[in-house]
């Protein structure tokens, strides 16, 4: 047969004409390799097709397209009953000879007659009397505070006893308070008064401190007095500290330094003067001292002296050192050096 006229369906060869499905052919038998080995035939897998019937007929999950119309299933929920809180039960006071069921009746034998029993003195004496009944404690103590807590009966006053009342409370009070309050408004006045005096000291002593103390401000103060641009020395010799008040003039300041232990003192001069060193030399050095004189140049300052003198001038200022102490050469320069 032709193979035009065969059709393959899954594998399986089919006749196109009949539709029966024809034999399937033995597969060849394998032969041996001169090793011995047997020779597997690579048979190319059959491959499976689905119909497009049988993906129709399978059944598919329902599918929500719009979640936001329709709502979202939930599981039901029952609603909770809450119990009220138990409240405090109180115990009602019984009788022990009550009883909530009936005994149940003797059953009596119908052949046998029945015999009244007249029950004996002993029997009605061992029978006691119903207990009364008592209250219960809580309830008692319930009671009692509720009686406790009635409102005694207010009594009427009058006006005059209101008034008499207020008369003995007032008689009744210490006059120290009276006193006391006469007595606060002169303790406030003394209270300022003191604090206004220690005020006033306290600046009074600072202000001192301040002119004592700190050579710089006195000095200061004497120079803008003076009208010149006085200066304190940074170097003091030891054992020397400037003498208060400073001394000032029209277009000069003395500043005067005492010795701590004795007597001895210098005094340092600042004036007003438009000379240079040359004029200084001509006018002061040479007609005090002569030729006896010493030039030192440090600084740029010519600084000229002679005996216990130095003179020099410095920005149209004209600075003088008188020493009636025994000060050294370095000490006066030092001095000199440090205006």
């Amino acid at each position: 047969m032709s193979p035009h006229k065969t059709v393959l369906i899954n594998g399986r060869e089919y006749d196109a004409v009949t539709g029966m499905p024809l034999a399937q052919k033995t597969p060849a038998a394998t032969k041996k390799s001169p090793d011995g080995a047997k020779q597997v035939k690579k048979v190319s897998p059959s491959i499976t097709k689905t119909g497009a019937d049988a993906i129709h007929t399978t059944l598919q999950r329902s599918k929500t397209l719009q979640r936001r119309i329709t709502k979202k299933p939930e599981a039901p929920v029952k609603p909770v009953l809450r119990r009220a809180a138990p409240g405090r039960h109180m115990d009602i006071a019984r009788s022990t000879a009550v009883s909530r069921f009936a005994s149940h009746p003797a059953v009596i034998d119908a052949a046998q007659p029945a015999t009244l029993k007249t029950p004996s003195p002993a029997s009605k004496a061992s029978v006691k009397p119903d207990t009364p009944a008592q209250v219960h404690p809580t309830a008692q103590r319930a009671l009692q505070k509720v009686s406790q807590k009635k409102a005694k009966p207010v009594q009427p006053v009058s006006a005059k006893q209101v008034k008499n009342a207020a008369i003995e409370k007032a008689l009744a009070q210490p006059k120290t308070n009276a006193v006391k309050k006469i007595a606060g408004p002169r303790l406030k006045i003394k209270k300022r008064y003191i604090i206004i005096c220690l005020v006033v000291v306290v600046l009074a002593l600072a202000s001192y401190a301040t002119f004592k103390f700190v050579p710089a401000v006195s000095v200061g103060i004497a120079s803008a007095q003076a009208g010149i641009e006085a200066s304190y020395p940074e170097y003091t010799p030891d054992g020397y500290s400037l003498s208060q008040p400073v001394t000032f003039s029209t277009g000069q300041v003395n500043l005067k330094f005492t010795s701590n232990s004795n007597d001895n003192y210098y005094t340092v001069s600042q004036s007003r003067n438009s000379w240079d060193s040359s004029a200084v030399l001509d006018n002061i050095v040479t007609r005090e001292a002569g030729a006896n004189y010493v030039t030192t140049k440090e600084r740029g300052l010519t600084i000229y002296t002679y005996d216990s003198t130095a003179v020099w001038v410095s920005g149209g200022i004209l600075y003088r050192i008188d020493s009636k102490a025994p000060l050294s050469g370095d000490q006066i320069r030092h001095i000199a050096t440090s205006l």
